[in-house]
């Protein structure tokens, strides 16, 4: 009986939040299917916990969410690092008509080229619209962690979207999302 009951509570919050979940998953994975990837192994660990998660199960999820982009990070860094495979620029993306996908577009790829931390941060305050404290409880940092960090990614962001054009945005986003 207590399965079905927990089952019916997850089925619940996934209908809730499901939506908002995979737009971040997205945003930290770089594309939808890695974000949806990226979902589905954060739901199979809070699984694992559901029936141990006191209160609201969603920041639980999203820290599992963090956590793992970042593990994944690190791991396609060491990865290229070891294989030296992608060059910048070595392919090209045949340009969207829509502009707002564009726009989304390079704003990803601008998001994959800041640190694992700083996008983290950017994704939990700017889309996510979590308060400084709410990241810092989210990432497990300081709030002056959560300023700093954001102080420096979107100082960086800047730089990229000044110094990169359109078709470098493409080129540099289309080698990285290979991987």
């Amino acid at each position: 009986m207590g399965s079905d009951r927990a089952a019916e509570d997850l089925e619940l919050f996934l209908a809730e939040r499901g939506e908002l979940l995979l737009r971040t998953a997205v945003l930290l994975a770089g594309s939808r299917d890695a974000g949806e990837d990226l979902l589905q192994a954060a739901l199979e660990r809070l699984l694992r916990r559901w029936r141990t998660i006191e209160g609201d199960p969603e920041g639980y999820l999203r820290r599992i969410l963090y956590h793992l982009a970042a593990d994944n990070w690190r791991q396609q860094r060491a990865w290229r690092t070891r294989l030296r495979l992608l060059q910048p620029g070595a392919g090209a993306v045949v340009p969207d008509s829509t502009a707002e996908v564009d726009l989304r577009d390079s704003l990803v790829r601008l998001l994959r080229q800041l640190p694992p931390r700083q996008r983290a941060v950017i994704v939990a305050r700017y889309w996510e619209q979590l308060s400084e404290a709410e990241s810092a409880q989210v990432l497990r940092c300081s709030v002056g962690t959560v300023k700093s960090a954001t102080s420096r990614g979107l100082r960086r962001l800047r730089e990229l979207s000044e110094s990169s054009g359109p078709a470098e945005l493409a080129a540099q986003g289309s080698a990285r999302g290979k991987s």
